[in-house]
């Protein structure tokens, strides 16, 4: 009798894939040297940086500027494009509104979608279906949830080539078929006895997942590239959200999109585990990098501040253009930290040094750190 294959892969990309495999999946799909080789290496850039975080005294250094910068690169992957202008101009005003241009506000809500999952887990515990549910609402801006019946999806292939627009991919249709599949990752997740016992390997099963399971009319990309990072953070990997995954998918976009498909149409399992694990050693080290790029310029700055000797306060101070690459006069004053007068004569002199660059954008009055944001583009 032929051996029974390990996994059960999709027959037909134009049909919904409704015998999609619950979890978890056979262990020989991922006990391989490879894999286990590449793993040690994401595990030592994890401890790299979760080593480096926890050390900063300040976490809103790291907080606000790299969850902005994944708030963009990630709404990137999906055609979702703002300038830093608008994106740093709408986060300093604290505003997600219709003033704000389309793409930018999409992106901040993405950001607002990872505070807001990460807290929801520090309340209820563990994950559950409606967790997924309010991402996604967040993140599109909607009431609505899991796909109904009568909804249709299908992915289509990119780029510009003769498979252009092609159906590659049909998710697996029905509210009840969805909900059961997304209770079966919710218990998945959750039970740390359910293997792998190795949690970059259980994430980017679960990543996969979920994306197979593709449970809304949209967002379904951006949302699981979030639960990748609370997965961690729930693992107690990371202690904060700071580790993202979109600059590499970005940069490696096709093998991003190829290896999930070489899971459902060959099961080919370690080519896309394999990706997400060079994903995670490439990121944690690119994130290490940037930390101490944030942090030699900090102090840099703060040593030329102390130096003039009349600024009161003075690490607040550097702390605070530290946070954000615009800074505004009201961000001072609403942190208690200088009266109106004192706090823009401060950003003056700030940018009398060049430590700041003083802009006036659609008649308001913006204090651009060039430094942070060189910092976090590159």
């Amino acid at each position: 009798m032929p051996n029974q294959p390990l996994y059960h892969v999709n027959p037909d990309r134009n049909a919904p894939w409704n015998d999609l495999p619950l979890l978890p999946i056979d262990d020989e799909l991922y006990k391989t040297v490879e894999i286990y080789e590449q793993l040690g290496q994401a595990k030592e850039a994890m401890g790299l940086l979760t080593g480096r975080s926890v050390a900063i005294p300040n976490q809103a250094l790291l907080i606000n500027s790299i969850t902005l910068q994944e708030a963009r690169d990630s709404s990137a992957i999906e055609n979702v494009f703002t300038t830093d202008d608008d994106l740093y101009q709408a986060f300093s005003d604290n505003r997600i509104d219709d003033h704000v241009s389309g793409p930018t506000k999409e992106v901040l809500r993405y950001r607002e979608a990872i505070w807001k999952g990460h807290e929801y887990l520090k309340e209820h515990g563990n994950f559950d279906v409606d967790y997924f549910i309010s991402l996604y609402r967040e993140i599109k801006e909607t009431r609505e949830g899991i796909r109904p019946p009568f909804a249709t999806t299908y992915i289509r292939q990119g780029g510009s080539g003769p498979n252009a627009g092609k159906r590659v991919y049909t998710p697996p249709k029905g509210k009840d078929v969805l909900r059961k599949k997304l209770e079966n990752l919710v218990a998945f997740l959750n039970d740390d006895s359910i293997p792998p016992e190795e949690p970059l390997l259980k994430m980017a099963i679960a990543h996969f997942q979920f994306e197979a399971i593709h449970p809304f009319r949209d967002g379904n990309g951006r949302a699981g590239r979030i639960l990748n990072i609370h997965y961690l953070t729930q693992a107690d990997l990371l202690e904060l959200p700071i580790l993202y995954l979109s600059r590499y998918i970005i940069d490696h976009k096709q093998e991003y999109y190829d290896t999930l498909a070489g899971v459902s149409q060959r099961g080919d399992w370690e080519s896309w585990i394999l990706y997400i694990l060079r994903a995670v050693d490439s990121t944690a080290r690119l994130t290490y990098r940037k930390i101490n790029d944030i942090l030699e310029a900090r102090e840099a700055v703060l040593e030329a501040v102390e130096t003039e000797q009349n600024f009161q306060r003075p690490r607040q101070l550097i702390d605070a253009i530290f946070t954000q690459p615009f800074t505004k006069v009201s961000h001072l004053t609403e942190a208690g930290l200088y009266a109106e007068n004192t706090a823009r004569s401060y950003l003056n002199k700030l940018d009398e040094m060049g430590v700041l660059e003083k802009r006036q954008i659609k008649g308001r009055h913006y204090y651009q750190n060039r430094e942070l944001e060189q910092i976090l583009t590159f």
